[in-house]
């Protein structure tokens, strides 16, 4: 009866890449994101955007994500994450979408940049909506 050994090198291969699968999916899970210092950042995962305040030119809710072209990124069950691009305009799209069945939150930056996200509760949502909303009112209403 010799039962054949495993060499600890394919071992710590195995569990090396349990890690590493866990770790991608624990960062692409959610949609991470904050509000200070007059900048909004958003990241999940590989893809990310910082986008100062005063840069922003609009912000609305929107029900349905435009017609898109992937170029990076991934669709999984109700997510959607990645670089798209318009196909009308040929831009970058920035999308992180938790859940396409919610409203999404559709920023434009820097003139023409587009970037639509949502979280998976929608009241945190709607929160970060309006705190970005009463930014934008409050840099429109300064002079620059």
């Amino acid at each position: 009866m010799s039962s054949k050994k495993r060499h600890w090198l394919w071992n710590i291969l195995i569990v090396l890449t349990l890690v590493a699968c866990t770790l991608a999916f624990v960062a692409h899970y959610k949609n991470w994101q904050k509000i200070e210092e007059g900048e909004f950042s958003i990241f999940s995962g590989i893809y990310r955007q910082k986008i100062p305040i005063v840069d922003m030119d609009s912000i609305m809710l929107v029900e349905k994500l435009p017609e898109m072209e992937r170029s990076s990124g991934f669709s999984w069950m109700a997510k959607e994450k990645g670089v798209f691009k318009d196909s009308i305009t040929q831009t970058k799209v920035y999308v992180f979408v938790d859940d396409l069945r919610q409203q999404k939150v559709r920023l434009v930056h820097h003139d023409s940049l587009k970037m639509y996200f949502n979280l998976q509760d929608s009241l945190e949502t709607q929160k970060i909506y309006t705190i970005l909303q009463s930014e934008l009112m409050d840099n429109l209403k300064e002079p620059k």
